[in-house]
């Protein structure tokens, strides 16, 4: 069984990789009812030896193995970490893969990539052989971080980059939440773009999320459970509502769940590493699939049924309906419409009692409606993994290459340019050691070629094939 390690940077990589190890023991918890050390298990968890006197997670307590993830937490502010050493999954994590600072990155790109990325180098090595040591195939690394912040976009890109040098055989896959045009980070246009640049070089799959998705998700799953809809009753602890018993009105951005939606799209693209199922998919199945040129490379996740995010006990939805609803924009974890867009590739993992006859039904049923490029037309790639989510009977991710991400990134063009001409704020990364305006240009014009690669492939829709000179096919 190959093994990955998922590398948390930054405040909002630490919170939603706590909530993606939170929720990935409860499904090996109820599948694994003996608490026994098995292949699935070693795929994000390694085996640690506790007859000395040591002490495992609560779920596996008194048995002779305690789980700890593999995983690397690094923050250059100490807080998150320091909570998630002090909750109930503290002893998940080895004490000896933490990496955190005191003095914060400032919301600015260059503090992380530029001043700790040098700073902390040797040390984030070593760390990551250590992750790698242990592992018998060590098949793929998840970097989860954010955009908008100093340590996030500044530091993880800088890991990522890493990861392509010490580990370049190994696959890296990044999940990155992107700010919202309301982000209260007035630098976030600047960080988002620096790190695009890095994504764009470094990253085999880049998965784009936008909080004001996430957050208008959450929003519809409370409206869902408020409109008794669904006939439904809201499970005790809910880790959308997070109220105890009832669902409470979203008043300020609910973090927790937005985050819990996150972890729930690691669970499902990583649930045939975890499990057994008819049609398993490997990660790297997923690169050399849905990515025919290495610079788009960016991929379009949706969810759905939307309630197995709410711990809501619902009767099951109908099973085409989860899979329209996964093309549907509503599902979509950043702003886009794939469906009215071109698909260059599109994958769907399926989770729970669904057969492969349903796979290819609804993908009859639903591909007269979409467009993809002239010659992809048959580019799907389907999982089936048998291990439902904890509570619900099937759950489908779909993963799109489709060009409706461009939009996302105009407008992150045009929110970096409002403040670029002005030459705001720019003094506070320029004094950094190594950061020169140059950085910017090319940060930018970066972001303007792929989105120009887009736009050519847009040009073709319906049309002939794209001359592959200019979009490089990958190999």
């Amino acid at each position: 069984m190959a093994q990955s390690v998922v590398v948390q940077v930054g405040q909002c990589g630490n919170q939603v990789g706590c909530r993606f190890w939170d929720l990935a023991l409860r499904e090996h918890a109820a599948v694994n009812k003996k608490g026994i050390y098995d292949e699935a298990l070693s795929s994000f968890f390694r085996n640690v030896d506790t007859r000395s006197g040591g002490d495992g997670p609560d779920i596996y307590k008194g048995k002779i193995c305690s789980l700890k993830a593999r995983a690397l937490l690094i923050d250059m502010e100490e807080g998150v970490v320091n909570e998630i050493l002090q909750g109930p999954l503290r002893d998940v994590f080895d004490s000896k893969q933490l990496i955190t600072d005191v003095s914060g990155s400032g919301n600015n790109w260059a503090v992380g990539h530029k001043l700790y990325g040098y700073q902390y180098r040797e040390n984030i090595v070593e760390k990551l052989r250590k992750a790698a040591e242990h592992c018998d195939c060590l098949q793929c690394f998840f970097i989860i971080h954010s955009m908008g912040g100093g340590t996030g976009s500044g530091l993880g890109t800088f890991v990522l980059n890493l990861l392509e040098d010490e580990f370049p055989e190994v696959y890296r896959f990044v999940t990155s939440v992107y700010p919202s045009g309301e982000d209260d980070v007035i630098t976030s246009p600047y960080n988002t773009v620096l790190a695009m640049k890095e994504l764009n070089e470094h990253a085999d799959c880049v998965l784009p999320i936008e909080n004001e998705s996430l957050f208008d998700i959450v929003n519809k799953i409370h409206q869902m459970i408020n409109s008794g809809k669904l006939g439904s009753t809201v499970k005790q602890n809910s880790l959308v509502t997070s109220s105890a018993g009832s669902a409470k009105t979203v008043q300020e951005k609910p973090f927790d769940a937005m985050n819990n939606i996150v972890a729930n799209l690691l669970l499902n693209l990583t649930s045939s590493a975890r499990f057994e199922g008819s049609l398993n998919m490997d990660l790297n199945e997923i690169s050399m699939n849905l990515v025919p040129f290495p610079r788009l490379h960016y991929l379009v996740s949706s969810l759905t049924p939307l309630y197995t995010l709410a711990d809501v006990n619902v009767p099951s939805r109908r099973l085409d309906q989860m899979f329209s609803d996964a093309f549907s924009r509503e599902h979509q974890l950043i702003q886009a419409d794939p469906k009215h867009s071109l698909y260059l590739a599109c994958a769907l993992l399926v989770r729970g009692n669904v057969q492969v006859s349903d796979l290819r039904r609804n993908i009859e049923r639903l591909k007269p409606s979409l467009h993809f490029v002239s010659w992809n037309q048959e580019g799907w790639k389907t999982g089936l993994c048998s291990v439902p989510p904890v509570g619900h009977s099937h759950s489908l991710l779909s993963l799109a290459n489709n060009t409706c991400v461009k939009p996302t990134f105009i407008e992150l063009k045009d929110r970096f340019m409002k403040l670029y001409k002005k030459k705001a704020h720019l003094h506070h990364y320029l004094h950094i050691d190594g950061m020169e305006q140059s950085c910017f240009s090319e940060a930018i014009l970066s972001l303007s070629d792929l989105i120009e690669e887009y736009n050519e492939l847009d040009a073709t829709k319906g049309g002939p094939r794209t001359d592959p000179s200019r979009l490089k096919i990958a190999v």
